[in-house]
């Protein structure tokens, strides 16, 4: 609804008297404001065409080429700094990354799963990690999940805004909940500090699992989740743009479904893996 306010209690709020009011509405905008509204528009345009991926100086040797037919200079890159601030551009990429102080594993495990990745039967190998996806112009996600290698299910799985203990943890949490202490299956992972941690240990311990981990540096070692996400990635994420985070999950949450239950694969004899899953049971 709009406000029949006055002129003059606009100016009064705003701290300004009505004659300076009046000179700005009448005031001539000058060349180099002119010029700014012109160098905005190209980074608009450039922006949108990147995808997001320029920061100020790969923007900065953008809009050079384009001015210098335009005004016959080169533009300052501050100038292109404080005008992409003004828009609220952000490179999406090669951002200067914080260093941190490596930390001590708390558990280690040797590498029991030495790359056997064919199972017998279902929960007998389990094989967990980590992957991130970005959304919006820079934001990121991080999805956990827990495979079987007797039929390629992912067994449980969360999406979460930080890739942090409490992630893996209830990934962890959801997977031993469905066998419900049944099965004992051995689990593999990498090093990564969540695996590596006194909780995740006890938890292994409490469900009266064997923890088996990748070799330093050897992700072939935890090839067959590799080769999950490098599938979803393929089949899902790339294929489209997700602005939010609720719009990643459910874009997720959706594959994984049909990758669980409608995805059909020779090596399972032309069924899906739950389908394959539940001729063994």
């Amino acid at each position: 609804m709009e406000e029949n306010l006055s002129i003059s209690l606009l100016c009064e709020i705003a701290g300004i008297v009505r004659s300076a009011y009046y000179k700005w509405l009448k005031r001539i905008p000058s060349k180099r404001e002119l010029q700014n509204k012109e160098i905005i528009k190209e980074m608009v345009t450039l922006h949108e065409k990147v995808e997001g991926i320029y920061g100020y100086r790969r923007m900065k040797l953008a809009m050079d080429r384009i001015f210098k037919k335009k005004f016959k200079q080169k533009l300052n890159r501050k100038r292109i700094y404080r005008l992409m601030n003004i828009v609220g551009f952000q490179s999406v990429i090669r951002k200067k990354k914080k260093h941190y102080k490596r930390s001590i594993p708390q558990h280690v495990a040797e590498n029991i799963l030495n790359r056997n990745f064919k199972a017998e039967k279902p929960n007998e190998k389990w094989v967990t990690d980590v992957t991130e996806f970005k959304y919006g112009t820079s934001k990121k996600a991080y999805l956990s999940a827990i495979r079987d290698l007797y039929d390629g299910s992912i067994v449980s799985y969360v999406l979460g805004h930080r890739n942090n203990n409490r992630l893996v943890f209830k990934t962890m949490d959801l997977a031993t909940a469905i066998i419900n202490g049944e099965d004992h299956p051995l689990i593999h992972s990498d090093r990564g500090f969540q695996y590596t941690s006194h909780g995740f240990k006890r938890r292994i311990d409490k469900a009266e699992m064997t923890h088996s981990m990748s070799r330093v540096g050897k992700c072939i070692d935890n090839g067959p989740m590799e080769s999950f996400w490098g599938t979803l990635k393929c089949e899902k994420y790339y294929l489209h743009k997700y602005e939010t985070f609720e719009e990643l999950s459910r874009a997720i949450n959706e594959y994984i479904y049909f990758y669980n239950y409608e995805r059909y694969q020779e090596k399972l004899n032309g069924l899906s893996p739950i389908e394959f899953r539940a001729k063994a049971a």
